[in-house]
């Protein structure tokens, strides 16, 4: 009896020892790892997907931490403005020289938004924000000097499930200098994707000069376009003023005389975002050719049993041309020579030469339901 009763206090004092061992293990940084990242960050962040491919972040594995701490972003942006992912200085000067914040703290939204578009999108994206307890866990965390080792914030922190919710929509103030334009509110059907065109005369006697345009939409939006046209597009091949041209039919089939007008457009700006404020650098303006107006395309994706009201309002900021020194042009560079077999994964490549130094100002990529991947980069690799 005595030989049994040894064994069991033996296996008890092991089975403590190790509790105590995963405790231990058990450090901030872990709790990091386990409860943030891995299910809001790492699906995306993982080794061979675009989102790896853009940003050189694995974080699905034991290596996120020296992915992250001290290590230069990717972003050119980031870097230019002395960034690093997670720095390790600890208080307000280590919190706010780390990109992560950046990228995660919903509640600074509108001066991202605003003074950081050049970051790229908020993390997670689509809205998907961290919880205010994640969010606390992390910035006490930054501010503890980042390490991997140790027990430095509360875990009950992470109890906290409230979570930030964008401001509501608003109308933009006029500009200073420039003009407005105003679509809506407009009614999209349930169950249905509205996908419309409205051609603005933009009265203009002169090119106009732009370094700035915000857009402002109401929620449900899947994107929004401002469209010139082509230099060599005839008058007569120009949709009517003041007119919405719908795209699909309430059955959802294509309305072919708006795909005629859309092969004619020239890409001037737009966004996916339900808040876009694009600034080009000081002494750079777009051209904005009096020859034509402004071509508004909303696209509106309701998913709801009950009728959704969309709407955009749009601030183009001009100056004067004796304020410039660089004038950026509209460009387009478009492959058409696609074949798509059935059932099949295609992969689909074009380049493009350039003769002379070329700075592009707005690169969007743009993907339904069944692209797996979209990548715009300098053949040869980088220069």
């Amino acid at each position: 009896m005595m030989k049994y009763y040894l064994q069991v206090s033996i296996l008890l004092f092991i089975f403590s020892g190790c509790e105590e061992i995963e405790k231990s293990e058990n450090s901030s940084w872990n709790l990091i790892q386990e409860q943030i990242l891995a299910p809001n960050c790492a699906n995306c962040h993982i080794t061979g997907t675009a989102i790896y491919k853009q940003s050189g972040l694995d974080l699905s594995g034991g290596n996120a931490y020296n992915e992250m701490v001290n290590v230069l972003p990717k972003n050119i942006s980031a870097k230019d403005d002395e960034l690093v992912i997670v720095s390790t200085e600890g208080g307000m000067k280590g919190l706010s020289k780390s990109f992560l914040w950046e990228k995660i703290n919903a509640y600074d939204r509108e001066h991202f938004l605003s003074d950081h578009s050049e970051y790229g999108q908020m993390m997670p994206p689509g809205e998907n924000f961290l919880t205010d307890g994640q969010l606390q866990f992390v910035r006490s965390w930054i501010e503890a000097g980042a390490p991997e080792t140790g027990i430095i914030v509360d875990e009950k922190i992470l109890s906290d499930s409230n979570r930030y919710k964008p401001a509501p929509f608003k109308p933009l103030p006029h500009p200073k200098e420039g003009f407005q334009l105003h679509l809506g509110p407009f009614e999209v059907q349930p169950n249905f994707e509205r996908e419309f065109f409205h051609y603005t005369n933009m009265n203009l006697t002169a090119d106009m000069y732009v370094n700035r345009v915000e857009i402002e939409m109401r929620p449900g939006s899947h994107h929004f376009i401002l469209y010139s046209f082509l230099s060599e597009t005839a008058l007569s091949d120009l949709p009517n003023y003041d007119e919405d041209r719908e795209l699909r039919l309430n059955s959802g089939g294509l309305i072919l005389s708006t795909l005629r007008t859309m092969q004619y457009h020239q890409f001037f700006a737009g966004t996916q975002w339900p808040r876009l404020d694009y600034k080009l650098p000081p002494g750079v303006a777009l051209r904005l050719p009096s020859k034509f107006g402004l071509d508004q395309n909303s696209h509106y994706v309701n998913r709801t049993d009950s009728t959704m009201i969309g709407e955009v309002f749009t601030n183009i900021h001009t100056v004067s041309e004796s304020a410039i020194q660089h004038v950026a042009e509209l460009f387009s560079m478009s492959n058409q020579e696609l074949s798509l077999p059935p059932k099949k994964v295609t992969t689909l490549q074009k380049t493009f030469r350039v003769k002379e130094n070329t700075r592009f100002g707005q690169v969007f990529s743009h993907a339904h339901e069944k692209m797996k991947e979209f990548i715009v980069e300098i053949d040869g690799g980088p220069r």
